[in-house]
């Protein structure tokens, strides 16, 4: 049985990132949405700009790892740091594919 694509809604900044081809890893806080299961290299992906039904990116997890928040690069500490207060967390950094075709 085939995984239903996995929806991951995201601010202007970063789906503008992923739709221009800049961006290629997305940052959440580890946990039960965000485990190496849920996020299986292999499974589709719909990138949505917002939760509405327009502005959407088809794609394709291509790495995940779960790093201490400390341990990655100073510019995704600093976005750690703007969205959740903290560096003292998991965090899932999640590969993605976006259909070329959609770029």
């Amino acid at each position: 049985m085939t995984q239903k694509a996995l929806f991951i809604p995201l601010c202007a900044e970063p789906y503008e990132g992923f739709a221009a081809g800049t961006k290629v890893h997305e940052l959440r806080e580890y946990g039960p949405r965000w485990t190496a299961e849920v996020c299986a290299i292999g499974r589709a992906v719909t990138l949505s700009k917002g939760y509405g039904k327009q502005n959407r990116l088809s794609g394709v997890i291509v790495s995940y790892s779960r790093t201490p928040a400390r341990f990655l690069s100073k510019g995704y500490q600093e976005a750690v740091k703007r969205h959740y207060g903290t560096l003292d967390i998991d965090v899932a950094v999640i590969g993605i594919n976006v259909k070329e075709n959609e770029k």
